[in-house]
């Protein structure tokens, strides 16, 4: 099979899974879109969006359409770093026994770890977890592990502040998208998801996805031949650095918020893992769209949720981040231009 053949087949499935968790999740079209792009990206997710919203059930269906090992862990106050790697229990013999922990259990084969909450763990914990998405790997039992197909999800308690730690600076940039899980306010979904039984066994719902469809092993190597395939010329170039530019010095581009000084908002812009990640999830958005030459439209498309999350505001503003953000990569969308 040629490499065009390739692309296009790789393309035929990546929809056809898009199809399928639409057809069971619905009214999260365009959050669905975004996790595809970030599965094709073999990049690191947040989620952000309200209980009850389907983040887990979204999360549950790809990973079955994606294959290999799903793992899931509860972030809690008491949560230790080891409790990733290993737990301890006594044996019905009344020995003391040690078993892996979520991290380690499936080896090469683990290519979903969700984090529920993770907000909730506590700083050491989100240490350890910085160095496996950042290095894919860990060390236990003395001995590395690898995880090469790894992608890690989480999401954060966006309800509750009490007893909670917030992901630091460095943590957050190691996710490739934070991807806002919002329900369409359509009432024929609402209505549907109240009423229709279909939608209230989430177990059964799951399984109307392949298992398997994307092949997590090949994916891997596939997502890099799509990065070489997807060409950026030089307005598109131009483009990403006139972005990057405007998340350091707005003011220089005319980006104006109201009731904001942005003279002193801004700490610290997009560097230049931002700026890769941005490109690299536009011309995965490009290939879905079916081109393989990136376009402006391509990088605004992503700009957002790979951005928002990867600058950082004076203290005063960091506190209005949960408004401040969106409005300011909108602005900046506005100002640039694309040519």
């Amino acid at each position: 099979m040629n490499s065009d053949q390739v692309l296009i087949d790789w393309r035929n499935r990546a929809l056809m899974l898009e199809k399928e968790l639409n057809q069971i999740i619905l009214g999260l079209s365009p959050a669905i879109r975004l996790l595809l792009i970030a599965m094709f990206s073999k990049g690191h997710v947040l989620l952000e969006g309200n209980v009850g919203v389907g983040k887990t059930t979204l999360l549950r269906a790809a990973a079955r359409g994606l294959g290999g090992g799903y793992q899931r862990v509860e972030g809690t106050i008491d949560l230790m770093p080891q409790d990733l790697i290993y737990h301890t229990y006594i044996d019905p013999e009344g020995k003391p026994k040690v078993e892996r922990g979520p991290i380690v259990a499936q080896g090469e084969n683990l290519s979903v770890f969700f984090f529920n909450e993770i907000n909730r763990a506590r700083p050491q914990v989100h240490s350890l977890l910085l160095r496996v998405m950042a290095e894919r790997s860990v060390s236990a039992f003395n001995q590395e592990h690898y995880f090469p197909h790894l992608q890690v999800f989480a999401d954060r308690n966006a309800v509750e502040r009490d007893e909670t730690f917030e992901l630091p600076g460095a943590a957050r940039d190691r996710f490739l998208m934070e991807i806002e899980i919002a329900p369409s306010n359509d009432s024929e979904v609402h209505k549907a998801l109240t009423f229709d039984t279909r939608f209230h066994d989430t177990d059964t719902l799951i399984h109307g996805v392949s298992p398997g469809l994307l092949d997590f092993k090949a994916l891997t190597a596939f997502a890099s031949q799509l990065q070489q395939s997807v060409t950026a010329n030089a307005s598109a170039q131009d483009y990403v650095e006139h972005l990057r530019k405007a998340t350091h010095r707005p003011q220089d581009y005319g980006v104006v918020l109201p009731d904001v000084d942005m003279d002193d908002l801004m700490l610290a812009g997009m560097g230049p893992r931002g700026s890769s990640m941005l490109v690299r999830a536009a011309k995965v958005s490009a290939w879905l769209d079916g081109r393989l030459n990136l376009t402006p439209e391509d990088i605004a498309a992503v700009f957002h949720q790979v951005v928002a999350h990867r600058v950082f505001f004076s203290p005063i503003y960091e506190l209005q981040r949960s408004w401040l953000a969106k409005a300011y990569t909108q602005a900046i969308l506005r100002q640039v231009p694309t040519a």
